[in-house]
């Protein structure tokens, strides 16, 4: 059983070059009023800026690895082991918090549904203008079988009990861009974790991405969540992996 007062939050945060945007990542994570909070970052040798940002602009806890890697999956492994929270979130490099009770927000969720994860919602923003909203991913309630039917709970809003990825395994390098649906899937379809659903928008998005910018990326993202299921023995149905992405075209409704 979790602690409030006692719970320890990591914050992952992988980046390669991400001058541009890191600074807004970095400083959401500072202006929460949550105050145990670890920000772990895995920087793969960036060449720009963003290390000495890392450095100078962080005001929290900060653990910092900055060396090649095998990609952004790779990183959030490395960041998982170095993680010493109890619980575990994963900020990417071009996204950012909401506003400043997230994390507060997330582990009173935590201690009162005594859950193994807490998802939330998020909105998709303009790169330059992060006010401007381009598309809306409200994740709503879930019950056991919804990724049949296409669903997954927006990533970076997932926050996980470290003992999770203890149990359970972290992220699988043989996956190129379904990595982080593959580990849901296998947390909670497959091993059937204990989820709890925080209805706020908790974290806001770039727009961009790489399963999402081409037909050809489509397709390819479209054979990797195959593999995701075939992986862990189980069996879709045949409509779950188109649903996936037509479950996309309600969120720029």
């Amino acid at each position: 059983m979790l602690d409030s007062k006692n719970i320890k939050v990591s914050i992952i945060t992988s980046s390669y070059n991400s001058g541009a945007t890191i600074a807004d990542t970095i400083n959401s994570v500072n202006k929460q009023t949550y105050s145990n909070i670890e920000h772990v970052f895995i920087d793969g040798k960036s060449t720009d800026s963003s290390v000495e940002q890392i450095e100078n602009i962080s005001t929290r806890e900060k653990k910092i690895t900055s060396e090649k890697d095998k990609g952004i999956y790779d990183a959030m492994n490395k960041g998982v082991k170095t993680a010493s929270g109890d619980v575990i979130g994963i900020l990417n490099s071009d996204d950012f918090y909401a506003y400043e009770n997230v994390i507060t927000d997330v582990v009173e969720l935590f201690e009162n549904s005594k859950a193994d994860a807490v998802y939330a919602d998020l909105d998709y923003v303009e790169e330059v203008d992060t006010n401007k909203v381009v598309r809306k991913w409200r994740s709503g309630n879930y019950k056991y079988g919804d990724f049949k039917w296409g669903w997954m709970p927006p990533h970076p809003t997932l926050f996980l009990k470290k003992e999770v990825y203890e149990k359970y395994g972290n992220f699988n390098l043989e996956l190129k861009s379904a990595a982080d649906y593959e580990i849901m899937l296998r947390f909670i379809h497959k091993n059937k974790i204990k989820l709890s659903y925080l209805p706020k928008v908790t974290v806001k998005m770039r727009v961009g991405g790489l399963s999402n910018s081409s037909l050809k990326h489509r397709i390819f993202a479209n054979n990797e969540d195959r593999k995701a299921w075939k992986i862990n023995g189980l069996k879709p149905y045949f409509f779950t992996l188109y649903m996936k992405p037509l479950r996309k075209i309600t969120q720029y409704l």
